[in-house]
């Protein structure tokens, strides 16, 4: 019988290595083609992986929690009635530059743990996106050196280097005005003042009834994320309340063709997501990063549509070059992404790459809200329910109140880059799109 080695897959173009969630499959148990072997989770979105061959589980290489690298054998497979090397049958031009890839990719590998050995004089193995995170938050090699791991063999995890950013920024010494160096940060270790001592956590009480629920992994990486945007960016919130009586009375004629026509239902966020694309246009200064002192002046518009899956977290699929579609292009898009994410189907590519968010607090039933801004972006737009409300309308003949369909808007800037000025106009003009939409308009 030959072997065949399974292989860590490559998730994405940024994704170098991969944690191994659950494994579905035993040693010794039957296994078809393409059926789901392991579950693994990267920093962007979990996913199954299934065998390309049929045969046997014959050993795990790794267990349950480790972090691999992708292109590394993780399983051997026992195939089923083969007696040759699987690898020399197969050995085809596109299998030779998967292999040439995977020695590029090691290469690659080896080339960053040599670095990183230079530097730091140490053995130690760090992903680009720990680099990444440590020249952001100016974490020099030594104390790198210094964070305990708690990925496979002792790897430095994104969250290991997040929590020692966090746990070190609450120890910050005290601005010296007189001296050069006024953001050297003190090492806990290094604390022996009371007065300069991290706040203890405070102690939860817990009574007999109480249950204790541990967060899930991406609970825990969502709960991350939050914080680091709230500690990145100096947030702000204006709203505005917009009538889009038109838009509804628009929607409410055309929806049922539109269906038919495209086997597709329409909702209002691609609605909402056409008049962002404008608004982003005549307000380029919104689709930005910063980078230090830098800012990055996005060329794409891609648009990040926050969506709650099932067990009550949260992701976010991106539309792509959202400004480049038609109507019908990015309704397709939004269903597609809205179907895939609940059925946990994303690929990593599809939830990174965003330039601005659109989150719909109003599916909940909620008037409005102030959303946290979804790193490293600048802004994003919460969109509440519609209500009908009397409202004062100018007519030529004068005044009359009537029935109409009102909506809050609430916009959350970073207001280090995006001032009052041009959030509030941004915003307003985000609401006279939807408030000048075309009831007679085709599709």
């Amino acid at each position: 019988m030959a072997d065949f080695e399974m292989i860590m897959p490559k998730m994405g173009e940024s994704i170098t290595e991969a944690t191994i969630i659950r494994w579905t499959k035993n040693e010794g148990d039957l296994i078809a083609v393409d059926e789901t072997v392991l579950e693994i989770a990267t920093d962007k979105v979990d996913s199954e992986v299934p065998s390309s061959k049929a045969g046997i589980l014959k050993k795990k290489l790794y267990k349950e929690g480790d972090v691999v690298a992708v292109n590394k054998p993780i399983a051997i497979i026992e195939l089923s009635g083969q007696t040759s090397n699987p690898v020399a049958q197969t050995q085809t031009p596109k299998v030779e530059e998967t292999v040439l890839a995977s020695i590029k990719i090691e290469t690659s590998i080896q080339e960053i743990r040599s670095s990183n050995e230079t530097v730091s004089g140490g053995n130690h193995f760090y992903s680009p996106l720990v680099l990444n995170i440590a020249r952001e938050e100016n974490v020099s090699m030594v104390e790198l050196e210094k964070i305990k791991g708690s990925g496979n063999e002792n790897r430095v995890t994104k969250r290991d280097i997040l929590n020692y950013v966090a746990n070190r920024k609450s120890v910050e010494t005290p601005i010296n005005v007189e001296s050069v160096q006024t953001t050297q940060v003190v090492e806990a270790s290094k604390i022996s003042t009371p007065s300069q001592t991290s706040a203890p956590k405070l102690a939860v009480s817990i009574s007999g009834g109480d249950e204790i629920i541990e967060m899930s992994r991406l609970r825990r990486l969502i709960a991350d994320h939050m914080v680091m945007s709230k500690r990145t960016s100096a947030h702000v919130t204006s709203f505005v309340e917009a009538d889009v009586t038109n838009m509804v009375l628009w929607r409410n004629r055309v929806k049922n063709d539109f269906e038919k026509r495209e086997d597709e239902k329409i909702t209002f966020t691609p609605l909402f997501i056409e008049c962002v694309t404008k608004a982003i246009r005549d307000f380029p200064m919104i689709n930005v990063s910063v980078d230090g002192h830098k800012i990055i002046k996005r060329k794409s518009i891609n648009i990040g549509m926050a969506a709650a899956l099932p067990n009550g977290n949260l992701i976010v699929p991106v539309i792509r070059n959202a400004d480049m579609m038609n109507l019908i292009g990015i309704t397709k898009s939004v269903n597609d992404l809205a179907r895939r994410a609940r059925q946990n189907q994303l690929k990593p590519d599809e939830i990174q790459g965003g330039t601005f968010t659109l989150t719909n607090v109003g599916g909940f039933g909620n008037v409005m809200g102030t959303p946290i801004i979804n790193q490293p972006q600048v802004a994003i737009l919460a969109t509440g329910t519609i209500k009908k409300k009397p409202a004062v309308i100018e007519t030529e003949f004068g005044d009359v109140i009537a029935i109409r369909h009102l909506m809050f808007l609430s916009l959350s800037y970073d207001h280090r880059v995006v001032d009052g000025s041009l959030g509030g106009i941004f915003l307003r003009k985000i609401a006279d799109y939807m408030e000048q939409w075309d009831v007679n308009r085709e599709v």
